[in-house]
């Protein structure tokens, strides 16, 4: 039987836990959702966090607005953030570099930096959920699932704790490598990026192994 295709249309505006709630009813108690950011940079590391939400009552109403973290202002990750962090039985993020990018590839250097953020957790999660990535060299239960941070609520902080943490990285990048507004664009291809890169060429922490397109 054909598995069936998963419709984006009946998704909410916010997340919810509903996928949660089903794995907490099957007796996985803590549950690591895991999401990345900067896969599709030009420059600069891809970070994923990992975060464990406690199961509490009116965990919804704490978190509401959190959501998938390209759909949040700077202000509305940066207000979210510091929360999460909070009420999270643990949270970590890791990350992997430009170079190891280029050595092994964009999708097994996001496995990588999700390893590092497992590895880096004080408490150890029972049962991981992702963004639709999988992880075989993580030794945990897992379930991936397709726009994980449109549906997961935790899920969705971890894609606030990715993305502020990376951003937070860039800035400082911007300050070590000037000239190219890193901290404007976090290493992005956009048209002031790809106009400093064909200007100065591209930096140390600029990923080699990607093209600049046109």
């Amino acid at each position: 039987m054909a598995r069936k295709k998963f419709d984006i249309s009946t998704l909410s505006k916010y997340p919810d836990l509903k996928i949660e709630k089903r794995l907490w009813k099957k007796g996985w108690k803590d549950l690591g959702g895991i999401d990345e950011a900067g896969r599709g940079a030009l420059a600069g590391p891809v970070s994923a966090a990992v975060v464990i939400l406690p199961n509490i009552s009116g965990l919804t109403r704490i978190l509401a607005g959190v959501r998938d973290s390209k759909q949040m202002t700077v202000n509305q990750r940066n207000l979210f953030e510091p929360l999460i962090k909070e009420i999270s039985l643990s949270w970590s993020v890791g990350f992997a570099s430009p170079a190891e990018i280029d050595e092994i590839g964009i999708l097994p250097a996001t496995r990588l930096a999700a390893k590092r953020a497992v590895e880096n957790l004080s408490l150890r999660p029972a049962y991981l959920i992702t963004d639709y990535l999988n992880l075989p060299d993580i030794d945990i239960p897992q379930e991936k699932f397709i726009k994980g941070d449109m549906r997961s609520l935790t899920i969705a902080s971890a894609s606030v704790l990715a993305k502020t943490a990376r951003d937070a990285e860039m800035c400082l990048l911007d300050e070590q490598v000037p000239g190219y507004e890193l901290s404007r664009h976090k290493g992005y291809g956009t048209r002031l990026h790809r106009e400093a890169i064909q200007k100065l060429g591209k930096s140390s922490i600029h990923r080699q192994s990607f093209k600049l397109k046109k």
